[in-house]
């Protein structure tokens, strides 16, 4: 067993960029393969020569997580790095514990080795887990600078799923180019609430390149961060979202305690559905292990078309699906939605599920009687708008950031449910924000 040879668990994402940051030109080291769980039918594809550089000219393959066994043995793996998110603690050290018994080291690597320099100042929003709230918040920081008089880009979080030679840098200025580049139902979802403020989005999978065209046009450069993974650009001002729906979970899950601990402020969000104690519990853990961050009060109010329309109807909820699946989180603001304005019933989608959908069932049983909306590729789309039309409901309430009515048919009456950042209390975060900047 060679020591410097390396393999790198992922999901498309940090994987990717703990490699451009820390191998891609690093003669010490020699990259074997990566291996993908959580995104759909990453596994079985390379990592592009025109990513991976000159010491890797025919790229790097990538494997399905479950063949990690066989690759450190057949490979003569002698280091492990651990590269993606939202995962429990118990979790990652069961995957260290698999990897130790193999032979192997097993690493993480920390933000130092892996954080970009901006030459502008960076706002970056981050959580504890997937579906605390980042998107509200970051629909609020934006419209604060702005208001500032700031020229705001975005940078999203990687979330390259398709072909990843197209995706080195993208930039997002209007919904013509999400429809250039194929965009995911997950990746418009991001997307399409910065384009509608007038706020350019760049995003893919080499973000130094990233960085360097998003300068050019920006003085303030927003970091938009993806499930509860760290930042990939040192923040100037770090925001990271808490959530009492799930107290505890700030402390057990990776790396989002890490988050916790490197905050300028901490947002408790959903403060106005939240039960009192849980909200108590999760000041106290911010408190326990990051005892100068701002804390700061928040709540996620929902707003609806017409809420007469959903009293006494049996109503299909489709919700956020990264925030039902490997957030874990067991309804959205379309539950909410439906059970404030009197809706009758909730249908349970699952005996109407057809194709990947009903396989996301399979794999994420808690999702129950709610509908992720999954749609990784132009099948699962498809397969989503089936089981919405095939399902026997009065009304569809769309928990989603989009409005999935521009990407399918729905046959039956529908109401999209929004919901944005109201923070409670003085300072505010537009306050901090400013004197952050100064």
């Amino acid at each position: 067993m060679k020591s410097n040879r390396v393999l790198i668990m992922g999901a498309a994402g940090r994987d990717f960029h703990n490699f451009n940051t820390c191998f891609r030109d690093n003669g010490a080291y020699k990259v074997v393969a990566f291996t993908a769980t959580q995104i759909p039918n990453i596994e079985g594809r390379l990592y592009p020569p025109e990513l991976s550089g000159a010491l890797y000219p025919q790229g790097i393959p990538i494997y399905a997580e479950s063949e990690l066994p066989r690759l450190i043995r057949e490979l003569e793996v002698a280091q492990v790095i651990f590269a993606y998110s939202d995962i429990a603690h118990l979790d990652v050290m069961h995957k260290a514990s698999l990897v130790l018994s193999l032979g192997a080291d097993f690493r993480l690597l920390g933000p130092k080795q892996t954080y970009l320099k901006a030459t502008k100042p960076v706002v970056a929003i981050g959580a504890v887990r997937t579906g605390c709230g980042k998107s509200q918040t970051t629909r609020y920081v934006a419209d604060a600078l702005q208001k500032m008089g700031r020229r705001v880009v975005a940078i999203r979080h990687p979330m390259p799923y398709g072909d990843l030679t197209k995706q080195i840098w993208q930039r997002f200025a209007s919904y013509a180019d999400l429809d250039q580049h194929h965009c995911t139902i997950e990746e418009r979802e991001e997307y399409e609430p910065h384009l509608d403020r007038g706020v350019v989005v760049y995003a893919g999978v080499d973000y130094a390149e990233i960085l360097k065209h998003a300068e050019t046009e920006a003085d303030v450069i927003l970091w938009d961060g993806g499930n509860n993974d760290l930042p990939f650009y040192r923040p100037d001002f770090y925001i990271v979202i808490t959530d009492p729906h799930r107290a505890g979970h700030e402390l057990s899950y990776h790396p989002g305690e890490t988050n916790l601990r490197l905050a300028d402020v901490v947002v408790i969000n959903k403060v106005d559905t939240a039960d009192w104690a849980n909200i108590a519990t999760v000041r106290q853990n911010i408190r326990a292990v990051n005892p100068t961050a701002q804390i700061i009060e928040a709540a996620s109010p929902i707003f609806v078309d017409d809420s007469a329309a959903i009293v006494g109807k049996r109503v299909l909820v489709v919700e956020d699906g990264p925030t039902l699946t490997h957030g874990e989180m067991r309804y959205g603001a379309g539950t909410v939605a439906a059970k404030r304005f009197g809706a009758a019933e909730l249908i349970d989608p699952r005996p109407y599920a057809v194709g990947s959908i009903k396989g996301v069932f399979e794999k994420y049983p808690q999702s129950e009687a709610l509908l992720p909306a999954m749609g990784y590729d132009a099948q699962q789309i498809a397969d989503l708008a089936a089981t919405i039309n095939n399902t026997p409901a009065d009304l569809v309430l769309i928990g989603t950031p989009i409005d999935l009515r521009r990407l399918m048919e729905i046959k039956q009456p529908s109401q999209r449910i929004r919901y944005e950042l109201q923070v409670i209390g003085q300072p505010t975060l537009a306050e901090l924000l400013a004197t952050a900047l100064k």
